[in-house]
Protein backbone atom coordinates (compact mmCIF):
# COMPACT_ATOMS: atom_id res chain seq x y z
CA UNK A 1 0.00 0.00 0.00
CA UNK A 2 1.20 3.85 -0.73
CA UNK A 3 2.65 4.95 2.44
CA UNK A 4 1.17 8.22 1.97
CA UNK A 5 -2.60 6.64 2.07
CA UNK A 6 -3.78 5.67 5.31
CA UNK A 7 -6.27 2.61 5.29
CA UNK A 8 -8.92 4.59 6.17
CA UNK A 9 -8.53 6.95 3.27
CA UNK A 10 -8.00 3.72 1.09
CA UNK A 11 -11.55 2.42 2.12
CA UNK A 12 -13.38 5.47 1.91
CA UNK A 13 -12.26 5.70 -1.63
CA UNK A 14 -14.54 2.62 -2.66
CA UNK A 15 -17.37 3.35 -0.38
CA UNK A 16 -20.83 3.59 -2.65
CA UNK A 17 -22.93 6.52 -1.09
CA UNK A 18 -26.19 5.38 -0.71
CA UNK A 19 -28.90 7.50 -3.44
CA UNK A 20 -32.75 8.07 -3.00
CA UNK A 21 -34.52 5.35 -4.75
CA UNK A 22 -35.79 7.74 -7.23
CA UNK A 23 -32.29 8.28 -8.43
CA UNK A 24 -31.43 4.57 -9.00
CA UNK A 25 -34.02 4.62 -12.14
CA UNK A 26 -31.09 5.97 -13.62
CA UNK A 27 -30.48 9.35 -16.36
CA UNK A 28 -32.79 8.06 -18.71
CA UNK A 29 -35.87 7.09 -16.47
CA UNK A 30 -35.56 10.25 -14.80
CA UNK A 31 -38.27 12.99 -15.68
CA UNK A 32 -38.55 16.74 -13.96
CA UNK A 33 -41.87 17.72 -13.04
CA UNK A 34 -42.55 21.89 -12.55
CA UNK A 35 -44.69 22.63 -9.65
CA UNK A 36 -45.44 26.36 -8.61
CA UNK A 37 -44.17 29.80 -9.64
CA UNK A 38 -41.99 30.86 -7.03
CA UNK A 39 -42.24 33.98 -4.79
CA UNK A 40 -39.47 35.09 -3.14
CA UNK A 41 -38.61 38.13 -0.69
CA UNK A 42 -41.11 40.85 0.14
CA UNK A 43 -38.96 43.53 -1.15
CA UNK A 44 -39.48 44.27 -4.79
CA UNK A 45 -36.30 45.00 -5.27
CA UNK A 46 -35.32 41.70 -5.51
CA UNK A 47 -37.53 41.41 -8.51
CA UNK A 48 -36.78 44.67 -10.06
CA UNK A 49 -33.05 43.00 -10.00
CA UNK A 50 -33.81 39.54 -11.21
CA UNK A 51 -36.30 40.30 -14.39
CA UNK A 52 -35.00 36.99 -16.26
CA UNK A 53 -34.68 34.54 -13.08
CA UNK A 54 -37.52 35.64 -10.72
CA UNK A 55 -40.87 34.02 -9.74
CA UNK A 56 -39.41 30.83 -11.81
CA UNK A 57 -41.00 27.24 -11.27
CA UNK A 58 -40.06 24.46 -8.69
CA UNK A 59 -38.61 21.59 -9.82
CA UNK A 60 -38.88 17.79 -8.53
CA UNK A 61 -37.42 14.88 -10.30
CA UNK A 62 -39.15 11.29 -10.05
CA UNK A 63 -38.53 7.89 -11.96
CA UNK A 64 -40.86 7.95 -15.30
CA UNK A 65 -39.67 8.94 -19.18
CA UNK A 66 -36.57 11.20 -19.70
CA UNK A 67 -37.51 14.73 -20.51
CA UNK A 68 -34.22 15.87 -20.64
CA UNK A 69 -32.45 17.43 -23.80
CA UNK A 70 -29.36 14.87 -25.16
CA UNK A 71 -26.81 17.21 -26.80
CA UNK A 72 -23.77 17.08 -25.57
CA UNK A 73 -22.90 18.37 -21.94
CA UNK A 74 -19.61 20.15 -21.00
CA UNK A 75 -19.63 21.75 -17.99
CA UNK A 76 -17.41 23.64 -15.17
CA UNK A 77 -17.59 23.20 -11.73
CA UNK A 78 -16.29 25.60 -8.76
CA UNK A 79 -15.70 24.88 -4.98
CA UNK A 80 -16.11 28.59 -3.64
CA UNK A 81 -15.63 30.16 -0.16
CA UNK A 82 -13.99 27.69 3.18
CA UNK A 83 -14.20 24.17 3.03
CA UNK A 84 -16.93 21.97 3.90
CA UNK A 85 -16.94 17.79 4.53
CA UNK A 86 -18.52 16.50 0.85
CA UNK A 87 -17.21 19.08 -1.54
CA UNK A 88 -15.79 16.12 -3.21
CA UNK A 89 -18.50 14.17 -3.55
CA UNK A 90 -20.93 16.50 -5.02
CA UNK A 91 -17.96 16.93 -8.23
CA UNK A 92 -18.07 13.46 -8.25
CA UNK A 93 -21.93 12.54 -8.08
CA UNK A 94 -21.91 15.44 -10.90
CA UNK A 95 -19.28 13.58 -12.97
CA UNK A 96 -20.76 9.87 -12.69
CA UNK A 97 -24.21 11.89 -14.15
CA UNK A 98 -22.04 13.31 -16.94
CA UNK A 99 -20.69 10.44 -18.04
CA UNK A 100 -24.02 7.83 -17.51
CA UNK A 101 -25.34 10.63 -19.41
CA UNK A 102 -23.18 10.35 -22.55
CA UNK A 103 -19.22 9.32 -22.78
CA UNK A 104 -18.47 12.38 -25.14
CA UNK A 105 -19.64 15.07 -22.24
CA UNK A 106 -17.03 17.05 -20.51
CA UNK A 107 -15.86 18.33 -17.16
CA UNK A 108 -13.82 21.16 -16.23
CA UNK A 109 -13.03 21.71 -12.76
CA UNK A 110 -11.81 25.38 -12.59
CA UNK A 111 -9.36 26.11 -9.77
CA UNK A 112 -9.11 28.38 -7.06
CA UNK A 113 -12.66 29.31 -6.97
CA UNK A 114 -14.21 31.60 -8.74
CA UNK A 115 -11.28 33.65 -9.64
CA UNK A 116 -10.62 30.33 -11.55
CA UNK A 117 -13.30 31.09 -14.03
CA UNK A 118 -12.11 34.54 -14.73
CA UNK A 119 -8.65 33.27 -15.14
CA UNK A 120 -9.33 29.86 -17.28
CA UNK A 121 -7.40 28.27 -15.08
CA UNK A 122 -8.92 24.85 -15.35
CA UNK A 123 -7.99 20.92 -15.62
CA UNK A 124 -10.26 18.23 -17.35
CA UNK A 125 -11.41 16.03 -14.60
CA UNK A 126 -11.00 12.44 -14.91
CA UNK A 127 -12.30 9.44 -13.54
CA UNK A 128 -8.89 8.83 -12.77
CA UNK A 129 -8.72 12.32 -10.71
CA UNK A 130 -12.25 11.85 -9.76
CA UNK A 131 -11.25 8.48 -7.80
CA UNK A 132 -8.83 9.44 -5.45
CA UNK A 133 -11.06 12.29 -3.58
CA UNK A 134 -13.98 9.75 -3.23
CA UNK A 135 -15.58 10.19 0.21
CA UNK A 136 -12.69 12.64 1.12
CA UNK A 137 -12.49 15.76 2.92
CA UNK A 138 -11.10 19.03 2.12
CA UNK A 139 -11.44 21.21 -1.33
CA UNK A 140 -8.08 20.02 -2.87
CA UNK A 141 -8.82 18.40 -5.75
CA UNK A 142 -9.22 22.08 -7.16
CA UNK A 143 -9.11 24.19 -4.60
CA UNK A 144 -11.69 27.31 -3.63
CA UNK A 145 -11.79 31.06 -3.39
CA UNK A 146 -13.40 33.66 -1.80
CA UNK A 147 -13.68 36.39 -4.96
CA UNK A 148 -17.03 37.53 -5.98
CA UNK A 149 -18.28 37.85 -9.00
CA UNK A 150 -20.10 41.51 -8.94
CA UNK A 151 -18.43 43.34 -11.80
CA UNK A 152 -19.68 43.06 -15.76
CA UNK A 153 -15.70 42.90 -16.70
CA UNK A 154 -16.30 39.49 -14.30
CA UNK A 155 -19.60 38.67 -15.81
CA UNK A 156 -17.63 38.74 -19.69
CA UNK A 157 -14.79 36.79 -18.59
CA UNK A 158 -16.80 34.19 -17.79
CA UNK A 159 -19.03 34.24 -20.76
CA UNK A 160 -15.48 34.18 -22.69
CA UNK A 161 -14.21 31.19 -20.90
CA UNK A 162 -17.41 29.36 -21.32
CA UNK A 163 -17.32 30.15 -25.54
CA UNK A 164 -13.82 29.47 -26.04
CA UNK A 165 -14.86 25.49 -23.90
CA UNK A 166 -17.84 25.66 -25.46
CA UNK A 167 -19.45 25.14 -22.07
CA UNK A 168 -22.73 24.67 -21.54
CA UNK A 169 -23.39 25.35 -17.95
CA UNK A 170 -21.62 26.26 -14.65
CA UNK A 171 -21.95 24.26 -11.28
CA UNK A 172 -21.07 26.53 -8.14
CA UNK A 173 -20.55 24.69 -5.11
CA UNK A 174 -20.53 27.00 -1.97
CA UNK A 175 -22.52 28.82 0.89
CA UNK A 176 -25.21 31.67 0.85
CA UNK A 177 -22.61 34.40 -0.72
CA UNK A 178 -20.99 32.22 -3.34
CA UNK A 179 -25.00 31.08 -4.18
CA UNK A 180 -25.36 34.89 -4.43
CA UNK A 181 -22.71 34.35 -7.01
CA UNK A 182 -24.59 32.36 -9.15
CA UNK A 183 -28.16 33.81 -8.71
CA UNK A 184 -26.15 36.98 -9.82
CA UNK A 185 -24.43 35.52 -13.07
CA UNK A 186 -26.96 33.34 -14.03
CA UNK A 187 -29.41 36.79 -14.50
CA UNK A 188 -26.22 38.51 -16.25
CA UNK A 189 -26.32 35.50 -18.58
CA UNK A 190 -30.13 35.21 -19.56
CA UNK A 191 -29.89 39.22 -19.88
CA UNK A 192 -27.17 39.08 -22.40
CA UNK A 193 -28.26 35.62 -24.03
CA UNK A 194 -25.34 33.72 -23.15
CA UNK A 195 -26.05 29.95 -23.41
CA UNK A 196 -24.65 28.78 -20.32
CA UNK A 197 -26.80 27.49 -17.57
CA UNK A 198 -25.86 28.40 -13.94
CA UNK A 199 -26.56 25.91 -10.86
CA UNK A 200 -26.17 26.09 -7.27
CA UNK A 201 -25.32 23.46 -4.24
CA UNK A 202 -25.81 24.67 -0.98
CA UNK A 203 -22.50 24.20 1.34
CA UNK A 204 -21.89 25.32 4.38
CA UNK A 205 -20.62 24.16 7.94
CA UNK A 206 -22.65 27.06 9.97
CA UNK A 207 -25.75 25.60 8.92
CA UNK A 208 -26.90 29.13 7.68
CA UNK A 209 -27.91 27.91 4.64
CA UNK A 210 -31.13 26.78 4.85
CA UNK A 211 -35.18 27.16 4.29
CA UNK A 212 -37.98 25.14 3.63
CA UNK A 213 -36.43 23.61 0.41
CA UNK A 214 -32.95 23.18 1.90
CA UNK A 215 -33.38 21.20 5.31
CA UNK A 216 -29.14 21.46 5.81
CA UNK A 217 -26.50 22.57 4.03
CA UNK A 218 -23.82 19.89 3.35
CA UNK A 219 -21.24 19.85 5.57
CA UNK A 220 -22.77 20.54 8.67
CA UNK A 221 -23.20 17.19 9.74
CA UNK A 222 -19.87 16.41 9.85
CA UNK A 223 -18.33 19.60 11.36
CA UNK A 224 -20.66 18.71 13.95
CA UNK A 225 -19.99 15.49 14.62
CA UNK A 226 -15.90 16.60 14.49
CA UNK A 227 -16.74 18.99 17.14
CA UNK A 228 -18.62 17.23 19.63
CA UNK A 229 -16.17 14.78 19.86
CA UNK A 230 -13.41 17.51 20.33
CA UNK A 231 -15.66 19.05 23.01
CA UNK A 232 -16.45 15.60 24.62
CA UNK A 233 -12.88 14.80 25.08
CA UNK A 234 -12.25 18.07 27.01
CA UNK A 235 -15.24 17.41 28.96
CA UNK A 236 -13.44 14.05 30.10
CA UNK A 237 -10.43 15.47 30.69
CA UNK A 238 -11.94 18.42 32.87
CA UNK A 239 -14.43 15.86 34.62
CA UNK A 240 -10.86 14.05 35.66
CA UNK A 241 -8.56 17.14 36.59
CA UNK A 242 -11.75 19.32 38.00
CA UNK A 243 -9.67 22.62 38.38
CA UNK A 244 -10.53 24.26 34.63
CA UNK A 245 -13.26 25.89 33.23
CA UNK A 246 -12.88 25.76 29.37
CA UNK A 247 -13.81 28.35 27.27
CA UNK A 248 -14.44 26.94 23.65
CA UNK A 249 -15.71 29.31 20.98
CA UNK A 250 -17.04 27.11 17.64
CA UNK A 251 -17.34 28.24 13.85
CA UNK A 252 -20.73 29.86 12.97
CA UNK A 253 -20.32 33.70 11.72
CA UNK A 254 -24.15 34.76 11.64
CA UNK A 255 -25.96 31.72 13.06
CA UNK A 256 -25.57 29.44 16.08
CA UNK A 257 -26.43 26.51 14.76
CA UNK A 258 -23.08 24.60 15.25
CA UNK A 259 -23.57 25.89 18.93
CA UNK A 260 -26.68 24.87 19.55
CA UNK A 261 -25.95 21.17 17.40
CA UNK A 262 -22.67 20.57 19.92
CA UNK A 263 -24.48 21.35 23.16
CA UNK A 264 -27.27 18.68 21.86
CA UNK A 265 -24.88 16.44 21.56
CA UNK A 266 -22.76 16.67 24.28
CA UNK A 267 -24.31 18.95 27.14
CA UNK A 268 -21.90 21.86 28.44
CA UNK A 269 -22.48 23.48 31.79
CA UNK A 270 -22.66 27.00 29.23
CA UNK A 271 -24.04 27.54 26.03
CA UNK A 272 -24.63 30.83 24.46
CA UNK A 273 -26.72 31.11 22.12
CA UNK A 274 -26.46 34.51 19.99
CA UNK A 275 -30.39 34.53 18.01
CA UNK A 276 -31.50 34.48 22.04
CA UNK A 277 -28.73 37.06 23.03
CA UNK A 278 -30.25 39.54 20.67
CA UNK A 279 -33.58 39.16 21.30
CA UNK A 280 -33.31 39.78 24.75
CA UNK A 281 -30.76 42.92 24.12
CA UNK A 282 -28.64 40.81 26.50
CA UNK A 283 -25.57 43.19 27.38
CA UNK A 284 -21.78 42.19 27.55
CA UNK A 285 -21.96 42.24 31.07
CA UNK A 286 -25.14 40.36 31.24
CA UNK A 287 -23.37 37.78 29.23
CA UNK A 288 -20.46 37.22 31.45
CA UNK A 289 -22.21 37.23 34.25
CA UNK A 290 -24.59 34.24 33.09
CA UNK A 291 -21.18 32.35 33.10
CA UNK A 292 -19.99 33.61 36.60
CA UNK A 293 -23.27 32.40 38.19
CA UNK A 294 -22.67 28.73 36.31
CA UNK A 295 -19.49 29.28 37.97
CA UNK A 296 -20.26 30.43 41.68
CA UNK A 297 -23.28 27.55 41.67
CA UNK A 298 -20.76 24.58 40.87
CA UNK A 299 -17.97 25.77 42.79
CA UNK A 300 -20.64 25.83 46.12
CA UNK A 301 -20.51 22.13 45.35
CA UNK A 302 -17.15 21.31 44.96
CA UNK A 303 -16.99 21.64 41.28
CA UNK A 304 -14.24 24.50 40.16
CA UNK A 305 -14.38 23.28 36.43
CA UNK A 306 -16.76 23.05 33.97
CA UNK A 307 -16.97 23.80 30.16
CA UNK A 308 -18.34 27.46 28.17
CA UNK A 309 -19.62 27.19 24.70
CA UNK A 310 -19.03 30.13 22.56
CA UNK A 311 -20.83 30.52 18.93
CA UNK A 312 -17.66 32.63 17.33
CA UNK A 313 -20.66 35.36 16.08
CA UNK A 314 -21.39 36.21 19.46
CA UNK A 315 -20.12 39.42 19.46
CA UNK A 316 -22.02 40.95 16.63
CA UNK A 317 -25.33 40.04 18.43
CA UNK A 318 -24.53 41.91 21.79
CA UNK A 319 -26.73 44.44 20.92
CA UNK A 320 -23.91 47.53 21.92
CA UNK A 321 -21.27 45.50 20.29
CA UNK A 322 -23.54 44.89 17.46
CA UNK A 323 -23.49 48.55 16.12
CA UNK A 324 -20.49 49.33 17.06
CA UNK A 325 -19.17 47.10 14.42
CA UNK A 326 -21.63 48.00 12.11
CA UNK A 327 -20.42 51.63 12.48
CA UNK A 328 -16.71 50.21 12.06
CA UNK A 329 -17.44 48.36 8.70
CA UNK A 330 -19.05 51.52 7.16
CA UNK A 331 -16.53 53.75 8.27
CA UNK A 332 -13.66 51.02 7.13
CA UNK A 333 -15.80 50.91 3.57
CA UNK A 334 -16.09 54.30 3.29
CA UNK A 335 -12.30 55.41 4.82
CA UNK A 336 -10.56 52.85 5.09
CA UNK A 337 -7.65 53.81 2.99
CA UNK A 338 -7.37 57.08 4.98
CA UNK A 339 -7.44 55.00 8.32
CA UNK A 340 -4.63 52.24 6.51
CA UNK A 341 -2.32 55.46 6.85
CA UNK A 342 -2.36 56.19 9.94
CA UNK A 343 1.11 54.95 11.93
CA UNK A 344 0.80 54.92 15.81
CA UNK A 345 -2.09 53.46 17.51
CA UNK A 346 -3.20 56.91 19.31
CA UNK A 347 -3.93 58.33 15.91
CA UNK A 348 -6.06 55.50 15.09
CA UNK A 349 -8.15 56.08 17.89
CA UNK A 350 -8.61 59.26 17.47
CA UNK A 351 -9.50 59.02 14.20
CA UNK A 352 -12.16 56.26 15.23
CA UNK A 353 -13.32 59.08 17.75
CA UNK A 354 -14.28 61.46 15.38
CA UNK A 355 -16.11 58.88 13.08
CA UNK A 356 -17.89 56.65 15.68
CA UNK A 357 -20.76 57.42 17.59
CA UNK A 358 -20.17 58.29 21.31
CA UNK A 359 -21.84 55.33 22.47
CA UNK A 360 -20.10 52.95 19.69
CA UNK A 361 -16.69 54.83 21.18
CA UNK A 362 -17.17 54.31 24.88
CA UNK A 363 -17.88 50.49 23.93
CA UNK A 364 -14.82 50.44 22.23
CA UNK A 365 -12.98 52.23 24.69
CA UNK A 366 -13.50 49.71 27.65
CA UNK A 367 -12.57 46.59 25.54
CA UNK A 368 -8.91 45.07 26.55
CA UNK A 369 -6.96 46.50 23.50
CA UNK A 370 -6.38 43.49 21.83
CA UNK A 371 -9.96 43.17 21.17
CA UNK A 372 -10.17 46.64 19.76
CA UNK A 373 -7.43 45.58 17.19
CA UNK A 374 -9.07 42.49 16.06
CA UNK A 375 -12.42 44.27 15.52
CA UNK A 376 -10.34 46.60 12.69
CA UNK A 377 -8.39 43.74 10.90
CA UNK A 378 -8.78 43.62 7.20
CA UNK A 379 -12.16 42.95 6.51
CA UNK A 380 -13.12 39.37 4.45
CA UNK A 381 -14.46 40.15 0.71
CA UNK A 382 -17.63 40.62 1.61
CA UNK A 383 -16.97 43.54 3.69
CA UNK A 384 -17.58 41.59 7.05
CA UNK A 385 -15.71 41.55 10.13
CA UNK A 386 -13.41 38.46 10.45
CA UNK A 387 -15.05 37.25 13.53
CA UNK A 388 -13.16 33.89 13.71
CA UNK A 389 -10.44 36.16 13.86
CA UNK A 390 -12.03 38.18 17.47
CA UNK A 391 -11.04 35.83 20.42
CA UNK A 392 -14.56 36.37 22.41
CA UNK A 393 -13.57 33.05 24.11
CA UNK A 394 -10.83 35.03 25.96
CA UNK A 395 -12.57 37.75 26.54
CA UNK A 396 -15.55 36.26 28.04
CA UNK A 397 -12.80 34.21 30.16
CA UNK A 398 -11.47 37.29 31.00
CA UNK A 399 -14.69 38.80 32.34
CA UNK A 400 -15.37 36.49 34.18
CA UNK A 401 -12.26 36.03 35.92
CA UNK A 402 -12.37 39.87 36.54
CA UNK A 403 -16.11 39.54 38.27
CA UNK A 404 -15.08 36.51 40.43
CA UNK A 405 -12.15 38.50 41.87
CA UNK A 406 -14.55 41.41 42.81
CA UNK A 407 -16.99 38.42 44.36
CA UNK A 408 -14.15 36.86 46.44
CA UNK A 409 -12.93 40.12 47.75
CA UNK A 410 -16.65 40.38 48.84
CA UNK A 411 -16.39 37.14 50.33
CA UNK A 412 -19.50 35.85 47.92
CA UNK A 413 -17.13 33.90 46.11
CA UNK A 414 -14.66 30.92 47.82
CA UNK A 415 -14.07 28.69 45.07
CA UNK A 416 -10.96 28.56 42.86
CA UNK A 417 -11.22 29.37 39.09
CA UNK A 418 -8.42 28.83 36.15
CA UNK A 419 -9.29 28.90 32.81
CA UNK A 420 -8.56 27.51 29.20
CA UNK A 421 -9.65 28.90 25.68
CA UNK A 422 -10.12 27.16 22.47
CA UNK A 423 -11.13 27.71 19.05
CA UNK A 424 -12.86 25.10 16.96
CA UNK A 425 -13.04 25.57 13.47
CA UNK A 426 -10.69 24.26 10.97
CA UNK A 427 -10.76 20.81 12.58
CA UNK A 428 -14.15 20.40 11.59
CA UNK A 429 -14.05 21.83 8.05
CA UNK A 430 -11.99 19.23 5.99
CA UNK A 431 -12.86 15.83 8.22
CA UNK A 432 -13.93 12.94 6.08
CA UNK A 433 -17.41 12.98 5.24
CA UNK A 434 -19.75 11.35 7.57
CA UNK A 435 -22.02 8.82 6.12
CA UNK A 436 -24.41 11.25 5.76
CA UNK A 437 -22.69 13.86 4.23
CA UNK A 438 -21.02 11.94 1.63
CA UNK A 439 -24.54 10.42 0.27
CA UNK A 440 -26.10 13.94 0.79
CA UNK A 441 -23.46 15.48 -1.50
CA UNK A 442 -23.29 13.20 -3.95
CA UNK A 443 -26.76 13.15 -4.25
CA UNK A 444 -26.87 17.10 -4.86
CA UNK A 445 -23.92 16.63 -7.72
CA UNK A 446 -26.22 14.37 -9.25
CA UNK A 447 -29.30 16.12 -9.16
CA UNK A 448 -27.33 19.51 -10.47
CA UNK A 449 -26.46 17.61 -13.89
CA UNK A 450 -30.47 16.62 -13.65
CA UNK A 451 -30.90 20.04 -13.66
CA UNK A 452 -28.45 21.23 -16.48
CA UNK A 453 -29.49 18.72 -18.45
CA UNK A 454 -33.48 19.81 -18.31
CA UNK A 455 -32.81 23.07 -19.15
CA UNK A 456 -32.68 25.12 -16.01
CA UNK A 457 -30.64 27.93 -15.02
CA UNK A 458 -30.65 29.93 -11.99
CA UNK A 459 -31.54 26.73 -9.79
CA UNK A 460 -30.32 25.06 -6.58
CA UNK A 461 -30.22 21.89 -6.33
CA UNK A 462 -31.75 20.12 -3.41
CA UNK A 463 -32.57 16.90 -1.66
CA UNK A 464 -35.19 17.06 0.42
CA UNK A 465 -37.15 14.74 3.54
CA UNK A 466 -33.26 14.31 4.62
CA UNK A 467 -35.07 13.00 7.61
CA UNK A 468 -37.01 10.45 6.60
CA UNK A 469 -33.35 8.13 5.35
CA UNK A 470 -31.58 7.47 2.08
CA UNK A 471 -34.61 5.63 0.24
CA UNK A 472 -36.89 8.59 0.54
CA UNK A 473 -34.85 11.56 -0.28
CA UNK A 474 -36.97 14.10 -3.14
CA UNK A 475 -34.68 15.32 -5.30
CA UNK A 476 -34.94 18.82 -7.41
CA UNK A 477 -34.72 22.44 -7.45
CA UNK A 478 -35.00 25.96 -6.34
CA UNK A 479 -34.79 28.91 -7.90
CA UNK A 480 -32.07 31.38 -6.18
CA UNK A 481 -34.07 33.84 -6.42
CA UNK A 482 -36.55 33.15 -3.92
CA UNK A 483 -34.07 32.82 -0.98
CA UNK A 484 -32.80 36.31 -1.49
CA UNK A 485 -33.34 39.48 0.03
CA UNK A 486 -31.44 42.75 0.17
CA UNK A 487 -28.65 43.62 2.96
CA UNK A 488 -26.08 45.72 4.23
CA UNK A 489 -23.05 45.32 3.15
CA UNK A 490 -19.76 47.38 2.66
CA UNK A 491 -22.05 50.17 3.29
CA UNK A 492 -24.36 49.29 0.40
CA UNK A 493 -27.55 47.24 0.35
CA UNK A 494 -26.65 44.38 -1.76
CA UNK A 495 -28.68 41.28 -3.01
CA UNK A 496 -28.35 38.16 -1.01
CA UNK A 497 -29.01 34.88 0.22
CA UNK A 498 -31.49 35.27 3.56
CA UNK A 499 -29.48 33.59 6.13
CA UNK A 500 -31.55 31.20 8.28
CA UNK A 501 -31.16 31.72 12.28
CA UNK A 502 -31.38 29.46 15.39
CA UNK A 503 -35.55 29.79 15.73
CA UNK A 504 -35.95 30.48 19.27
CA UNK A 505 -39.11 28.86 18.79
CA UNK A 506 -38.07 25.78 17.27
CA UNK A 507 -37.52 22.11 18.48
CA UNK A 508 -34.28 21.55 18.75
CA UNK A 509 -33.92 25.33 20.68
CA UNK A 510 -36.52 24.44 23.37
CA UNK A 511 -35.05 21.30 23.75
CA UNK A 512 -31.93 22.78 25.06
CA UNK A 513 -33.87 25.45 26.74
CA UNK A 514 -35.40 22.96 29.04
CA UNK A 515 -32.15 21.36 29.81
CA UNK A 516 -29.62 23.62 30.10
CA UNK A 517 -30.20 24.68 34.07
CA UNK A 518 -29.30 20.75 34.66
CA UNK A 519 -26.40 21.14 32.11
CA UNK A 520 -25.54 24.27 34.02
CA UNK A 521 -25.74 22.61 37.92
CA UNK A 522 -24.34 19.53 37.13
CA UNK A 523 -22.24 17.51 36.12
CA UNK A 524 -23.83 15.72 32.91
CA UNK A 525 -21.73 15.90 30.29
CA UNK A 526 -21.77 13.51 27.06
CA UNK A 527 -19.12 11.82 25.07
CA UNK A 528 -20.21 11.09 21.64
CA UNK A 529 -17.09 9.93 20.83
CA UNK A 530 -15.52 9.53 16.89
CA UNK A 531 -17.28 9.53 13.90
CA UNK A 532 -18.22 5.92 12.99
CA UNK A 533 -18.51 5.29 8.95
CA UNK A 534 -19.12 1.18 9.19
CA UNK A 535 -21.69 -0.53 11.18
CA UNK A 536 -25.33 -0.53 12.10
CA UNK A 537 -26.94 1.70 10.31
CA UNK A 538 -28.64 3.65 13.32
CA UNK A 539 -24.64 4.30 14.79
CA UNK A 540 -22.87 5.14 11.13
CA UNK A 541 -25.87 6.81 9.30
CA UNK A 542 -27.31 9.21 11.81
CA UNK A 543 -28.10 12.35 11.50
CA UNK A 544 -27.26 15.39 13.49
CA UNK A 545 -30.25 16.14 17.17
CA UNK A 546 -31.03 18.80 15.24
CA UNK A 547 -32.56 17.43 12.25
CA UNK A 548 -34.36 14.66 14.13
CA UNK A 549 -35.52 17.21 16.38
CA UNK A 550 -36.91 18.83 13.53
CA UNK A 551 -38.48 15.49 12.41
CA UNK A 552 -40.05 15.29 15.50
CA UNK A 553 -41.84 18.88 15.20
CA UNK A 554 -43.09 18.17 12.19
CA UNK A 555 -45.25 15.07 13.01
Amino acid sequence: MDNNISILQSTRYTYQPKVPAMLRAGIGNIQAVEGNASTGSADSRIKKLFPKTYGMKEVSFKEGKSTASGKKQVVGVILSGGQAPGGHNVIAGLYDAIHEAGKDNVLLGFKGGPSGLTDDNYITLTGDIIDQYRNTGGFDMIGSGRTKLETEEQFKKVAAVAEKHGMTAIVIIGGDDSNTNAAVLAEYFADHDVPVQVIGCPKTIDGDLKNDEIEASFGFDTATKTYSELIGNIMRDANSAKKYWHFIKLMGRSASHIALECALQTHPNVCLISEEVEKNGTSLESVADSIVDSVVHRAAMGMNFGVVVVPEGLIEFIPEMKKLIAELNDTLAAKGDQFAELESWEEKTGFLSAELSEESMNVFSILPVDIQQQLLMDRDPHGNVQVSRIETEKLLATLTETKLKALKAEGKYTGKFSSMTHFFGYEGRAAFPSNFDADYCYSLGYTAFLLIQNGYTGYMSTIRALDQGVDAWQAGGMPITKMMNMERRGGQDKPVIKKALVELDGKPFQYFAEHREEWAADTCFRYPGAIQYYGPSELCDATTITLALEKEARK
